[in-house]
This record gives structure tokens, sequence and C-alpha cells, in this order.
């Protein structure tokens, strides 16, 4: 039985993506058209504005760590090539 087609598939079914972060961007404060409408939901859209630029600040941050996670990966896959290159070299 062959060795590389195994790990293929058990990389391919346990990649590492199920490990990277799903950084979702938050959705837009919506803000009517119509003056009369704004000023009397002004209150509940103060606050959509104020919880998206908290939310925006954590998507930044996820999106920081993820790309750190990313470079961290590629790395030690990186790593991991070259010492496979040399084992098949040296076989």
């Amino acid at each position: 039985m062959h060795l590389v087609p195994q790990v293929i598939l058990l990389s391919a079914l346990l990649g590492s993506s199920a490990s990277s972060a799903t950084c979702l961007a938050p959705q837009r404060p919506f803000v009517p058209s119509d003056p009369v409408a704004a000023v009397e939901y002004a209150d509940l859209i103060r606050q959509d504005f104020e919880d998206y630029i908290r939310d925006i600040q954590r998507y930044f941050q996820c999106l920081d760590g993820e790309r750190a996670r990313a470079f961290k990966e590629a790395r030690a896959v990186s790593q991991d090539y070259g010492a496979f290159l040399r084992d098949v070299v040296s076989d």
C-alpha cells in the first residue's frame, strides 16, 4: 500500500483550513433617506454606528490574527516540503 496517497487524502480531510478563522465584515449601518425617519430613529441609528465601529475593529483584529496564522502555517509547510524533498532525494 502506498503511503503518499493516504497522506494526501488525510491532508485534504484534516486540512488546516479547519483551524483558520472566519472573519466576517460587519454590515454597514442603515441610514434612512427620509430626514424625519432619521430624526425619529436617531438613537437606534447612533447605536448601529457605534456597534459597527466596535465590530469593524474586531474584524480588523481577526484579519490580523488570520494573516499571522497563515504566515506561520506557510513557514511550517515550507519547512515540511524542504524535509520531504531532502528525504526523497536521499532515497
